[in-house]
């Protein structure tokens, strides 16, 4: 079983910048993602990256303006953020995915962190 665990949220103005990490306990991952859940609001995607790096899917929301990378020991992703918003307002939570597929859904991911608060005043 592979544990996540995220750090780098905090509060920030908007039109700022903050770096989450993602690190992983495990390696028999395909994938990592992050997702984000707004007060009273759903959780919803926010982008993805497959265990090469290679692959990465994005929100529309987000697309111009996050960036999913992997880190040189493969057991951490990053997601920047730039020219955040106070609609970004949200807890972060990175998932894993094992079983090969990666995308969009919460099903496709076996194992999630406990989030971290990213808070953007305007």
């Amino acid at each position: 079983q592979v544990q996540p665990v995220e750090s780098g949220g905090g509060l920030v103005q908007a039109g700022g910048s903050l770096k989450l990490s993602c690190a992983a306990s495990g390696w028999s991952a395909s994938g990592m993602g992050w997702f984000r859940q707004a007060p009273g609001e759903a959780r919803e995607f926010v982008a993805a990256i497959n265990w090469s790096g290679a692959v990465t899917y994005y929100a529309d929301s987000v697309k111009d303006r996050f960036s999913i990378s992997r880190g040189n020991g493969k057991n951490t992703v990053y997601l920047q953020m730039n020219s955040l918003k106070p609609e970004d307002t949200a807890v972060y939570y990175c998932a894993v995915a094992t079983g090969g597929q990666l995308g969009p859904d919460e099903y496709q991911y076996d194992d999630w962190g406990q989030g971290t608060q990213v808070t953007v005043s305007s």
